[in-house]
């Protein structure tokens, strides 16, 4: 008799609660299932129907992220224009953070529509704050004039849109939208400066190589004068990139030589369009532009 038998014998437990039948007491045709195993669905039919559930929800997911894909690309580029909102508004605010984001956009859209018009598959645009953003593709064109109407197409397309927050700032009597074109207007103005990676030393490709050097030269003495980490950081890469290009030049590579052959009418338009989106950012630049009031103390 066990202690828990004695206890309630004597009325201090209730009666103790039934316990699992001991294997002893199983029946033998579950031992004998556990000797020799179930012989009615051997084990690698078992295991294998195990890896083929498996792999097919596998392939269902793998089929679901193909499909999601294109969704993925887009909040991607949303996110990133988030998060540029975001540090952007630290400085300037949220409703001029929320304006410059979107005139990038539209810079931007307009090397993807560009790249797209060549036959160049193009990503959408990735935002990095402090930076601008950047557009993803295998090239930039098959030959030098490829590239410059590459480059040219996001001042042309930004410019427009610096204009058109112009025309609503007036309209609307917003000194808010008037800084945001003058903005658009001077930061199209600084791409223009003839050095890779900005869009006017994309132009430059289709120009005369010593073309290259002045654009060099202009970046190197504005990084003197108004030295900051992204102009060094363009100047080293604009060193690069014009001692790449003369290189490749100098070596004779059919190759190369085929890329930088620009006809004259190229190289002329390439100039006439530089020249007048030069020309109507610096207007757009000065029309736009708000005087501080500065108070005496």
């Amino acid at each position: 008799m066990t202690d828990h038998d004695a206890a309630y014998r004597s009325g201090w437990l209730p009666p103790a609660p039934p316990t699992a039948p001991q294997e002893a007491e199983r029946p033998a045709r579950d031992d004998a299932q556990r000797a020799f195993g179930d012989r009615r669905r051997p084990g690698w039919r078992r295991s294998g129907s195990g890896l083929l559930a498996a792999l097919a929800a596998l392939l269902a997911k793998g089929k679901a992220l193909l499909l999601l894909l294109p969704k993925l690309k887009l909040l991607t580029t949303s996110g990133s224009m988030l998060v540029s909102v975001a540090a952007y508004a630290l400085i300037w605010g949220w409703k001029f953070a929320i304006g410059f984001v979107l005139l990038l956009l539209v810079h931007e859209m307009g090397h993807v529509i560009q790249l797209r018009r060549e036959g160049i598959p193009a990503s959408a645009p990735l935002f990095i704050p402090f930076l601008g953003a950047v557009v993803g593709a295998r090239s930039l064109g098959d030959d030098a004039a490829a590239e410059a109407r590459v480059g040219l197409a996001g001042p042309v397309l930004g410019t427009l849109g610096a204009a058109a927050v112009m025309a609503a700032g007036f309209a609307l009597h917003s000194e808010l939208l008037q800084a945001l074109a003058f903005t658009g207007f001077f930061l199209n103005l600084f791409n223009l400066i003839p050095v890779t990676p900005l869009d006017g030393g994309r132009a430059f490709a289709a120009m005369a190589p010593w073309m290259w050097f002045v654009g060099l030269g202009v970046i190197v003495a504005l990084a003197f004068a108004r030295p900051n980490p992204i102009i060094l950081l363009i100047a080293f890469i604009g060193a690069l990139d014009v001692y790449r290009r003369w290189q490749a030049l100098r070596s004779g590579d059919p190759a190369a030589r085929a890329y930088y052959r620009v006809t004259r009418g190229q190289r002329l338009a390439v100039a006439a369009v530089y020249v007048v989106l030069v020309v109507a950012l610096v207007v757009g630049m000065d029309v736009t532009h708000l005087a501080r009031a500065i108070s005496d103390a």
